[in-house]
């Protein structure tokens, strides 16, 4: 089964983090992937959409294509309302010493 073109091209920029469109191109190209203009755009398009990849004009003829990575926060409150809980669950049992 053929890996879709869309996650091809979003494997390439996620290894690199940053590009410019011309650069992913020849990189596809060389790869042996020939994709016409106007469905190369729409990949672009359906990644951005997506909330993958992040796509900036550089200058009229060129864009910077980035991968966006979702860091996942830590929410201080959050954690030491968890810690909380566990101690309190924990001293609901008489007797029991840690």
């Amino acid at each position: 089964m053929a890996i879709p073109l869309r996650n091809t091209i979003y494997d390439k920029v996620k290894e690199v983090g940053s590009l410019t469109d011309v650069e992913l191109y020849r990189s596809l190209t060389s790869d042996g992937l020939i994709i016409p203009e106007d469905k190369y755009n729409k990949l672009l398009l359906d990644l951005e959409i997506l909330g993958l990849i992040s796509v900036s004009w550089i200058t009229k003829d060129e864009r910077r294509i980035e991968a966006i990575v979702i860091k996942e926060e830590i929410d201080s409150v959050e954690e030491q309302n968890k810690e909380m809980m566990e101690k309190d669950y924990e001293a609901s049992f008489p007797g029991f010493k840690k």
